[in-house]
């Protein structure tokens, strides 16, 4: 454990963030696999613009990188075009 308190004090931030990270990715996987999960069905509209919603969201706020970003919904779009 560290000495210096500015050092204490980021790694109890650094643990908050890791966990809001962590959360947020955590939804990011969900929100893909439900959008897969309801390919040709009417939902699937909604649940397709709610993952690409939350993957530029994570890119946004540097969650993720931005050209992952751009590869996830690049994927995600091609298996919605192959069942649309």
């Amino acid at each position: 454990m560290a000495n210096i308190k500015s050092q204490k004090k980021r790694i109890l931030t650094n643990a908050k963030s890791a966990e809001r990270n962590k959360a947020m990715k955590s939804e990011l996987k969900t929100r893909v696999k439900t959008a897969r999960a309801t390919l040709g069905t009417e939902a699937n509209a909604e649940d397709v613009r709610l993952a690409v919603k939350r993957i530029d969201m994570a890119a946004a706020k540097g969650i993720i990188h931005k050209n992952t970003a751009a590869r996830r919904k690049s994927r995600l779009m091609k298996h919605v075009n192959v069942a649309g």
